[in-house]
């Protein structure tokens, strides 16, 4: 009994022994403790008025394609040829199903694949109710008052479309996402004309204008022209990751810049479960509502198996040198402790996301009375694909959970597969940490799975290499106020981007 007491405590010494071996030599990404704030924000009043004038048009893109008030789309046009006119002079212009904008800026070696950058003109309807105007220190470059209230959401401090300029931001529905970007992208481009620099490869910018609600007539299309006309991107960048703040990501002790190097896929189905109807006095044993509670339960009681991809595990082994000895343990020892570190991965909402395919139920719907009997009770349930699982999969996880129950069941919504998932070895990738150290020489660049959905999952046809990435620092309530209110984006956040954007024009062929 000893000798096989002595044995297990031999066998757990080695495997600590090892552990601690593998967590020490893991090649973590190192901290830079630079202190340097890296390049020092000079203030352009005069691009400040640009992207103010624009978040003052209201181009809000929602329910079905062709309910959009298209009047304000055609101002956009119009507001960017007045603002950017060496743009228009020098750059090549197209307009691809109307509303799609495209530039091109010629390089000086045809030879080489173009790079493109990405937004979007559209933005999310701001909500209805009162404003808080809070009217002195604003500065309105056209001196337009700022919209009545009925025009305007409950909690903004300033209207959704007043582009107020004031404490050192710039307010409005789409500052953030995405009128922010595509007016830094407009400012880097004339600033490359302004100062007669060619760059090596061609540039394009393309703009789509209805992003928020799925982009099948904006980037679709665009990217379909692009294809028609056999253009090859050697990079596409796109919205998608930020740089978060230090202490905004538990267990992180350091700010971290997430590059999208994929997408997650999507499906929505709709399931019908099939009951007795009747009345509530003479009920079932059970009835269509409890026949899908069960349902319901299987499917967020076994939701599908989570596992670290390689990219996820690419983004652990950056990150993990700014995480505590036990969180780089269970990272570097995969081989011992996967089953542990999923454990803890899958507890928090945002790391689930990272590492499985989630379930979310979102809609429901039965009985018109509290006394009535639904013969048929529906429901929506919306899965976000991790890359690894596939629609195909989804639905026989679905097939499984529905199994001994009447059922139809119904894709709604758009359906699409995972994106693919781009290399980080490549010039286009190791541009963006160039261009992040040179704004944020503090930030840990890492490689990440973007879970939303963006333009870029449609220029898959057109490149290989393409990376959702907006170069703003971000906190907890900034990040909440994108597709909410009070929506703003700080000056210092957009002089840097407009930094960074002309960085990656100017740079791309001397990494």
């Amino acid at each position: 009994m000893k000798k096989l007491l002595f044995i297990v405590l031999g066998i757990l010494l080695i495997l600590i022994i090892l552990v601690l071996i593998k967590t020490l030599t893991y090649p973590f990404k190192k901290i830079n403790t630079n202190t340097s704030s890296g390049w020092k924000m000079i203030k352009d009043d005069s691009a400040i008025q640009r992207l103010s004038g624009g978040l003052k048009i209201p181009s809000v893109s929602a329910g079905e394609l062709g309910e959009f008030d298209y009047s304000t789309f055609d101002t956009i046009k119009e507001y960017l040829k007045t603002s950017y006119p060496l743009v228009y002079e020098n750059a090549e212009y197209t307009e691809v199903n109307k509303y799609g904008l495209v530039f091109k800026l010629k390089g000086s070696n045809p030879s080489l694949d173009p790079i493109l950058f990405l937004s979007h003109t559209d933005v999310v309807p701001p909500g209805e109710a009162d404003v808080k105007d809070k009217s002195e220190n604003v500065f309105r470059p056209d001196d337009r008052p700022l919209p009545p209230v009925s025009e305007v959401a409950e909690d903004w401090d300033f209207g959704p479309f007043s582009g107020a300029v004031a404490n050192g931001r710039i307010y409005g529905r789409g500052a953030i996402d995405m009128k922010g970007m595509l007016f830094s992208m407009m400012e880097s481009m004339n600033n490359l004309i302004k100062n007669r620099h060619v760059p090596q490869r061609d540039i394009y910018l393309a703009f789509g204008f209805d992003e928020e609600v799925g982009g099948q007539q904006g980037a679709a299309k665009i990217a379909a022209y692009f294809k028609s006309k056999n253009i090859k991107f050697d990079a596409v960048y796109d919205e998608g990751g930020l740089i978060l703040e230090k202490g905004s990501v538990a267990g992180i002790n350091s700010e971290v810049a997430v590059i999208g190097c994929a997408e997650k896929g999507f499906l929505s189905v709709k399931i019908k479960v099939k009951g007795l109807g009747g009345h509530a006095s003479m009920p079932p044993m059970e009835s269509a509502v409890g026949k899908a509670a069960v349902i319901m339960q299987r499917l967020e009681h076994n939701q599908m198996k989570p596992m670290i991809t390689p990219l996820i595990n690419e983004f652990f082994t950056n990150i993990g040198g700014s995480m505590s000895f036990v969180n780089r343990m269970g990272i570097s020892n995969q081989w011992l402790l996967k089953p542990v570190l999923l454990s803890q991965l899958t507890k928090n909402n945002s790391t689930n996301a990272l590492v499985r395919t989630t379930t979310a139920l979102t809609m429901m719907k039965g009985s018109d009375a509290p006394n009535v009997l639904s013969p048929e009770v529906e429901f929506v349930v919306n899965f976000r694909l991790l890359p690894g699982d596939t629609v195909n999969d989804v639905k026989k996880h679905i097939a499984e959970a529905t199994k001994g129950f009447e059922v139809e069941i119904e894709d709604i919504d758009q359906v699409k597969e995972a994106s693919a998932v781009s290399l980080t070895h490549t010039k286009a990738f190791r541009l963006i940490e160039a261009a992040i150290k040179e704004i944020h020489p503090t930030a840990v660049a890492t490689p990440y799975l973007t879970v939303g959905a963006t333009d870029a999952y449609k220029y898959q046809i057109v490149s290989k290499n393409i990376y959702r990435f907006m170069p703003i620092k971000i906190n907890d309530a900034e990040k909440q106020s994108i597709h909410s209110t009070n929506e703003y984006l700080s000056i210092e956040n957009y002089m840097k981007m407009i930094h960074y954007f002309e960085f990656m024009m100017t740079n791309y062929d001397k990494q």
